[in-house]
C-alpha cells in the first residue's frame, strides 16, 4: 500500500482489459492489471466485464481515488429498456456493415454533406452504419433497442452499477465523434442522423466534460467520462505541435492535435474531438500489427525470426510490394480487399525479401495516413511517435524513418491508452482547467536514413494500389 494519491485508468480494446494504477501527481505506474477478451468481431458485452473483473482481481483497485475508462471506438452497444444488452455487440472490425454505410452517405447526399454535417464520412467501421445494418438484418433487435451506447460508455456505466453509483448514461465528445451522430465542431449531437440510421429515435448517453466526474461508487471512488481509445493514447502521449502519432496495435492509426476541426470529404481524415476540448484529425486501418504475425506464420518463424530477415534483406524487398489488405481495409475503404503480393520473380522469391515487404507493406499502408493527416488536415509533421504492439520489432524501428519520410521516435513501451485515462481520472480527482503534467520518457529521434529511396517506395507503393484497386 502506499499514501500516495492514486488513479486507475482502463483500456477495454479489442482483444483485451487493461489496467494501470498511476500516481496521480507524477504518473509513475504503480501496479497493472490484465484480462482477455475473445477475438471476434461482434462480443457480448458481458465477456468485457468478465475480463475487467480479471484484470482488477486482488485488490488491484486499492487506494485508487479515481477511474477513467478508454475504449475502443465506434462499438455498438444497443441496450433495451431495462438496460439490457439486445445483440452482442458489433465491433469497429466487423465488415458486413459496408454497403449500409454507403446506403447512409446516398441518403444524405454525399460525402461532401456528411464531413459538413460531423466532420466524418461513413464507412462499414462507423457505428451510424452498424446501426442501420441491425435496423436492415435483424429488425427485431432493432425493435426491441432503446438506448445506444459505445464499449467504453458500457464499461463505465457498468462500473457504477456493480459500486452502487450509476445515475445515468454518459460518453465523453472523443468517443462521441465516432458515432456518425456527432459534430465535434459544436459538440452536438445530431439526432436526425441517428434517425437516418436506425429509422426512430434511439436514447444517447450525455456527454460530459473532459474533466467531470459522472459518479461514484459506495466506498468513494470517482469516475471520469473516459474517452476512445485514440483520444486516450494522445492524453497518455502528452501530445504536442508537430507531433503524430503513428499506432500499431490490431488496427493502425496515424493521428495529431489540432485547434480546429476539419472536414475530408474524401472520408479518409476522420475529424474527431479529443479528450480535452481540441480536435483530433484521424486516419485508421483495419490492418498492422496483425500483418507481421501472418507474415511470420507464412515464413514459419516467430516475430524475432521475422525481424531478422527483413533486416537481411535490402530495401524495396527486391522489387516485392505487399497491399497489406488482410481483413479488408478501412482506409483506403476497401472492405471487401484481400491481401496481395506485386512484383514476385524467381530473382527476388527469398524469404528475407518476403519478410521486407510484410514490415514495409504495412508501413507503407501507414505512411499514406501521416502524409493525409499533414495534407488534408493540416498538421505539420515534425516527429511521428511510433506506438502499439508492433513499434517493439526491430526491423519496424529500423524501416519506419524512411517509409514514413519523417523523423520517428519511440516512447518508452507502455500502456498509453491506459495511463491516458489514468491522467483524465488525475484530472477529474484534481479539478483545474488542464490535466496534470505527467512526463512521458521517449528514445532518441532517429531521422531517414535514405529519403530518396523512401519516396520511391511510396511512389511504387501508391502505383501498384491504384492497379490493383483502380
Amino acid at each position: 500500500m502506499t499514501d500516495r494519491p492514486l488513479v486507475a485508468g482502463v483500456d477495454t480494446s479489442t482483444q483485451s482489459c487493461k489496467v494501470v494504477v498511476c500516481d496521480a501527481t507524477t504518473g509513475e505506474v504503480v501496479r497493472t492489471g490484465r484480462g482477455t477478451h475473445p477475438d471476434a468481431t461482434e462480443v457480448e458485452p458481458a465477456r468485457w466485464w468478465d475480463a475487467w473483473q480479471a484484470a482488477t482481481a486482488g485488490g488491484l483497485l486499492d487506494g485508487v481515488g479515481a477511474l477513467a475508462v478508454g475504449g475502443q471506438q465506434h462499438g455498438m452497444v444497443l441496450l433495451d429498456e431495462r438496460d439490457e444488452v439486445v445483440r452482442p455487440a458489433l465491433l469497429w472490425n466487423d465488415t458486413r456493415s459496408a454497403g449500409t454505410a454507403r446506403d447512409l452517405v446516398d441518403e444524405l447526399g454525399g460525402p461532401q454533406a456528411w464531413a459538413d454535417a460531423v466532420g466524418i464520412v461513413p464507412l462499414a467501421a462507423i457505428t451510424a452504419a452498424k446501426v442501420r445494418w441491425v435496423r436492415d438484418t435483424e429488425p427485431a433487435s432493432m425493435e426491441r433497442a432503446t438506448r445506444v451506447v459505445l464499449p467504453h460508455d458500457w464499461l463505465t456505466g457498468r462500473i457504477l452499477t456493480d459500486g452502487g453509483g450509476f445515475e445515468g448514461w454518459t460518453t465523453d465528445a472523443g468517443d462521441a465523434s465516432g458515432t456518425g451522430w456527432f459534430d465535434a465542431a459544436t459538440r452536438e449531437y445530431r439526432p436526425d442522423l441517428l434517425r437516418l440510421a436506425a429509422g426512430r429515435d434511439l436514447g444517447l448517453p450525455r456527454v460530459a466534460g473532459p474533466a467531470e466526474v459522472v459518479g461514484r461508487t459506495r466506498d468513494g471512488m470517482a469516475l471520469a467520462p473516459g474517452t476512445g481509445d485514440n483520444m486516450g493514447a494522445a492524453l497518455g502521449l502528452g501530445l504536442g505541435r508537430g507531433d503524430v502519432v503513428v499506432s500499431l496495435g490490431t488496427s493502425g492509426t496515424a493521428f495529431a492535435r489540432h485547434d480546429r476541426p476539419t472536414a475530408d470529404p474524401s472520408g479518409f481524415v476522420q475529424s474527431f474531438a479529443d479528450a480535452e476540448g481540441g480536435f483530433l484529425p484521424l486516419v485508421c486501418t483495419l490492418n498492422a500489427a496483425r500483418v507481421l504475425t501472418s507474415g511470420a506464420a507464412m515464413l514459419g518463424v516467430d516475430l524475432a525470426g521475422l525481424d531478422d530477415l527483413a533486416l537481411a534483406a535490402d530495401p524495396g524487398a527486391g522489387g516485392l510490394t505487399l497491399l497489406p489488405f488482410l481483413d479488408g481495409e478501412r482506409t483506403p475503404n476497401l472492405p471487401d480487399a484481400t491481401g496481395s503480393l506485386h512484383g514476385l520473380t524467381r530473382a527476388n522469391a527469398t524469404p528475407e525479401n518476403l519478410a521486407r515487404a510484410v514490415v514495409e507493406g504495412m508501413l507503407l499502408g501507414l505512411a499514406s495516413a501521416v502524409d493525409a493527416v499533414r495534407d488534408r488536415a493540416g498538421c505539420p509533421v515534425e516527429r511521428v511517435l511510433l506506438i502499439g504492439g508492433a513499434a517493439a520489432s526491430r526491423a519496424v524501428r529500423t524501416v519506419a524513418p524512411d517509409v514514413l519520410g519523417a523523423p520517428v521516435a519511440v516512447p518508452e513501451p507502455g500502456e498509453y491508452v491506459a495511463v491516458g485515462a489514468a491522467r483524465q481520472a488525475a484530472w477529474a480527482l484534481a479539478g483545474g482547467d488542464a490535466p496534470p503534467a505527467w512526463p512521458v520518457a521517449v528514445e532518441a529521434t532517429v531521422e531517414p536514413r535514405e529519403p530518396e529511396r523512401g519516396a520511391e517506395l511510396r511512389a511504387r507503393y501508391a502505383d501498384v494500389l491504384r492497379a490493383a484497386h483502380p
